[in-house]
């Protein structure tokens, strides 16, 4: 198995993550990209359209993107348990995931914000309501410990990447002063071998 590989995406991070955490980590091959949100990689654009990392290739020849899809299929094929059977345990997971990569998602959006836009056209009410969108929802799993709880999953395991990327692209945010529980929470999941692991070329 093969992946489109970026050492500060948070998406391919987290499908490194869930491989390592399923015993699959040795199985995949990391290759090089350039993905950018504005200078497109034509060498992504081949495999995948969108022309994004994560890109996956499975050992029988199919592509698969983006995260979630490939996190799925590691599970499957690990027959590992960090998307639970179908009921009420597989959809907080599903939905916790969602929560997860929606924080990532403004992130970017923030990032691209600071490095992708020229100065003449940058937003900063934009830039700062995505980030807030990282605030409400660390707020939101503050008043909610329970969510999180003793649980290895995909929906922690999206939530923990979205706190890695945080810490990489916005030290300044000091988001742990402002919510102790997660704080707390990232301090113990964060030292897992999975999430502790670098990966590089």
């Amino acid at each position: 198995m093969k992946i489109l590989f970026s050492p500060f995406s948070p998406y391919v991070r987290k499908c490194l993550v869930t491989a390592h955490e399923l015993g699959l980590g040795d199985r995949v091959q990391l290759l090089p990209s350039n993905a950018h949100p504005v200078q497109r990689d034509k060498e992504i654009i081949a495999s995948n359209p969108l022309g994004k990392v994560p890109t996956f290739f499975t050992d029988d020849g199919q592509v698969l993107y983006d995260s979630r899809v490939i996190c799925e299929y590691l599970n499957h094929l690990a027959g590992g348990t960090l998307i639970p059977a179908p009921g009420p345990e597989r959809w907080q997971t599903l939905t916790l995931q969602s929560l997860g990569d929606g924080m990532l998602d403004a992130a970017l959006l923030a990032r691209y914000e600071d490095v992708a836009r020229p100065d003449e056209r940058k937003w900063p009410d934009w830039r700062a309501a995505q980030l807030d969108k990282v605030e409400t929802s660390l707020a939101y799993l503050d008043r909610r410990p329970e969510l999180l709880a003793g649980r290895v999953d995909l929906g922690a395991l999206a939530i923990a990447c979205a706190l890695w990327y945080l810490d990489l692209r916005f030290p300044d945010v000091g988001w742990r002063a402002r919510h102790h529980p997660m704080a707390q929470w990232y301090e113990v999941f964060s030292q897992r071998p999975s999430m502790a692991k670098s990966w590089s070329l």
